[in-house]
């Protein structure tokens, strides 16, 4: 999982690809990277670190151009991570051509060895974004007429790139001299949305991976990109698009609604906020179902993400609502911390109980989901020291049983704290009097009700369906091994972290 952007306007657009990636910076805190064009120049700057450590204002000054790409990486887990792999990419041939990219290829091996033996062209990192933007750069080679590039060819080597690349991928890139090119995958897994500035001289666009930032630039949201579309922005900002994908579908990934994207955004039409309130009155249901006579004294969220669940799950159960844990707001996310000792270390510095809401009450806690369980046992047993006499633990999403293979860097099964596990097992593992799961067909429905016409989404992390339906054991195989070897492979995703066993693939 990434933030990227992109903007063509009518005068310099760096302080605005600086301010939008802050917006985004809960999509990536490994690296972040802007580059800009003008004219027939680019000038980029990227390095690892946060937003606003990695650009000074001397590299701002430096970053002129009213067309540029910016782009947050999510960090890896349990490897080093390189500058040599933060974003965007640069090619010189055919055109100059930079590129970033939220998601993960499942085909990047095949692509590497067709990339150095048929198409002749050299990848550098061990980053898939690499090998994305180098197939793009082939496609458009082989589609341009008399040295000159045309729309028609633009769209035709996106063609070229559905054809040949799998997997989940949400890209904009940069063709100098030409303009700003933004696609996703025929799934549409990951998310991508267009907004519009009129100006008294012209129409502005900017094409990022949520919404929000849109709303915090002063665009107004336009439509999120199809699935399998293409959209092509020109230097003069006229913007063309196209459908480029033989049979595309929209199957965004669950998992943005639950964690993953701010709630203030609205992705594929779905408010996240919205969804998150649902997914609280649904969760209500479960809890009444499951826990009919248990006397629940007050409802206490997790902060942040699952505020809005909570909130609602109380309201419906008609019990207090209470903030009971204070959030250091300037520790980052536990989820994506590599090491175990290292997250339980800042699960502690990163939250603190107020006494006064635990003692002597039967406590039901609320999180967005559970994953390797750490944060939820320290949780708990931080919720006990405070005096709770009873603990129960709701997650506002399903058990997390598979590993994601489209860019969000889950853990291997092993780690996972669900896979093989009973609720009241999982309970026990936490410290829990109790545990309630959303059930998934609740989860697709809170969705739904902000979108009716979403049929299917990537669920792959819940269910072990892999949308793309070229998921094989040996593929996840072959990742778990690499990662034993201390290899790196993809690009944000970068260390998959999976397991060796495949849930089902989307052939069943």
């Amino acid at each position: 999982m990434c933030g990227i952007l992109g903007v063509v306007a009518k005068g310099p657009v760096n302080q605005l690809l600086y301010d939008g990636m802050q917006v985004l910076q809960h999509r990536g805190q490994d690296a972040a990277g802007i580059c800009t064009a003008e004219g027939n120049t680019f000038h980029m700057h990227k390095n690892m670190g946060l937003v606003r450590d990695v650009f000074r204002t001397r590299d701002m000054r430096n970053l002129t151009g009213n067309m540029g790409i910016a782009h947050v990486r999510y960090p890896t887990a349990g490897c080093a991570s390189s500058s040599a792999e933060a974003q965007p990419f640069y090619v010189n041939s055919p055109f100059g051509i930079v590129l970033a990219h939220n998601g993960n290829l499942t085909n990047t091996e095949q692509l590497q060895q067709d990339l150095f033996r048929q198409d002749l062209r050299h990848v550098n990192t061990g980053s898939d974004s690499e090998v994305l933007l180098n197939v793009l750069a082939h496609e458009l080679q082989e589609n341009v007429t008399n040295s000159r590039l045309d729309e028609a060819a633009v769209f035709a080597a996106v063609a070229g790139v559905h054809r040949r690349c799998r997997g989940a991928y949400a890209v904009v890139a940069m063709i100098a001299g030409y303009g700003l090119l933004a696609f996703r995958d025929p799934h549409g897994i990951r998310p991508l949305v267009v907004g519009r500035c009129d100006t008294p001289n012209g129409s502005e666009y900017l094409v990022a991976s949520e919404s929000v930032a849109l709303d915090t630039l002063g665009f107004e949201r336009v439509r999120d990109v199809a699935p399998g579309e293409a959209v092509f922005i020109d230097m003069e900002g006229k913007l063309s698009s196209r459908q480029c994908a033989a049979n595309p579908s929209l199957n965004p990934c669950i998992f943005e609604y639950v964690y993953l994207a701010r709630p203030d955004s609205v992705i594929d039409g779905v408010s996240v906020y919205e969804t998150r309130l649902h997914m609280g009155e649904f969760l209500a249901d479960k809890v009444k179902r499951l826990l009919p006579d248990e006397k629940i004294d007050v409802v206490i969220p997790i902060p942040d993400t699952s505020r809005p669940s909570a909130l609602q799950l109380a309201n419906k159960l008609g019990v207090p609502y209470r903030e009971g844990f204070i959030k250091n707001r300037y520790i980052g996310r536990t989820f994506i911390m590599p090491g175990q000792a290292l997250r339980k270390k800042s699960v502690r510095q990163k939250l603190n109980a107020i006494g006064i809401e635990f003692k002597g009450k039967t406590v039901l806690l609320v999180d967005d989901s559970i994953v390797r369980g750490t944060t939820s046992r320290e949780i708990v047993q931080m919720a006990r020291d405070s005096g709770a006499k009873k603990v129960i633990f709701a997650s506002a999403a399903p058990p997390v049983r598979y590993p994601n293979v489209y860019g969000i860097d889950m853990p291997t099964r092993a780690e996972l704290l669900a896979t093989g596990r009973s609720d009241e097992e999982i309970a026990k593992e936490i410290g829990a009097d109790a545990v309630v799961y959303q059930d998934l067909g609740a989860l697709k429905e809170a969705v739904k009700m902000g979108n009716g016409g979403i049929q299917s989404f990537d669920c792959s992390c819940f269910d072990g369906i892999y949308i793309t339906g070229d998921v094989t054991a040996e593929y996840l195989a072959q990742i778990e091994n690499a990662r034993s070897c201390g290899t790196k492979r993809g690009g944000e995703s970068q260390q998959l972290d999976l397991n060796l066993t495949a849930g089902r693939d989307a052939n069943g």
